[in-house]
């Protein structure tokens, strides 16, 4: 259990963990903080967390946990506000989706790295965000990536994973530079390209009518367009040597399959296709196991 839990940025992600966490009896007390005053009184006024301040150095006073949840672009100011007031034993995490860049502006603002320090990435959200969106259910077996660093202690290591295991996640332990690379292309990627087609469609000249006839497939292949645009302009900066890498070889792979529509290969775009849904059909089935 964790006595007191600070949450710095109560959003989607620091209000859903708060909210299962209090479900799961694996907490006390929650202290929410952030700039918006008004968004943290929505917060109590909710439950979600119990009491609040726009100070972080008061925020983290006394906290065994402090969860960092706000964009990526906020994290070294929030970082060093916090520097040095922290109990030598609190461990502090954050749930950027950049692993590489949230250990780089740590290492600016602390100086050297806290042992308590233990960076990670829960691997769920929705595309509406603020804390009125937030559920307890959010990381239900859903898969959070810790990525402990060679000073990281141990037991900061398992406080962290037994907080997401309390809120329904399974987590998992890779290498940052690693975990930069698969998000690039599981989820940087998607993004990037829901966001680029819905930006294509509205600058064209039928874009009225296109909107207005498009079905399922564009509102399911888009819905992701809808997430927070600071929230995901920070991502792309932030990883931007490995989201580049997969960029490009996506646009090779378009060209290719260009040049297959422009040549009508009836046989090369059905065994594409096929091969396609055969690879998503495997990965649907392994999230329902």
């Amino acid at each position: 259990m964790i006595p007191r839990l600070t949450i710095i940025g109560v959003g989607l992600i620091g209000g859903s963990l708060a909210r299962a966490l209090k479900q799961a009896g694996h907490m006390g007390e929650v202290v929410g903080c952030s700039s918006n005053q008004a968004n943290l009184q929505a917060a109590q006024e909710l439950g979600v967390i119990d009491r609040f301040t726009t100070d972080i150095p008061a925020a983290v006073q006394g906290a065994d946990v402090v969860l960092v949840a706000v964009p990526l672009g906020a994290m070294e100011a929030c970082f060093r506000a916090m520097a040095g007031k922290l109990a030598p034993d609190t461990v502090i995490t954050d749930a950027g989706s950049a692993k590489a860049s949230v250990v780089a502006t740590a290492q600016s603002a602390f100086g050297e790295l806290p042992a308590g320090f233990v960076p990670g990435h829960p691997i769920a959200g929705t595309e509406q965000s603020g804390v009125q969106a937030s559920f307890a259910e959010l990381f239900r077996h859903r898969r959070v990536i810790l990525t402990p660093l060679e000073n990281s202690s141990h037991q900061a290591v398992e406080t962290v994973r037994e907080m997401w295991q309390a809120a329904g996640a399974f987590v998992d332990e890779m290498a940052v530079g690693h975990h930069d690379e698969v998000l690039a292309a599981t989820s940087h990627l998607p993004h990037l390209l829901a966001y680029g087609l819905v930006d294509t469609l509205v600058t064209m000249d039928e874009s009225e009518e296109i909107f207005r006839f498009a079905a399922g497939g564009f509102c399911d292949f888009t819905r992701i367009a809808s997430s927070d645009p600071v929230v995901w302009r920070d991502i792309c900066l932030a990883n931007q040597g490995a989201l580049l890498g997969v960029l490009e070889r996506y646009q090779t792979d378009l060209e290719a399959l260009t040049e297959l529509v422009r040549k009508g290969d009836n046989e090369a775009l059905g065994a594409l296709f096929r091969r396609a849904k055969e690879a998503r059909d495997r990965f649907i089935e392994q999230l329902e196991e």
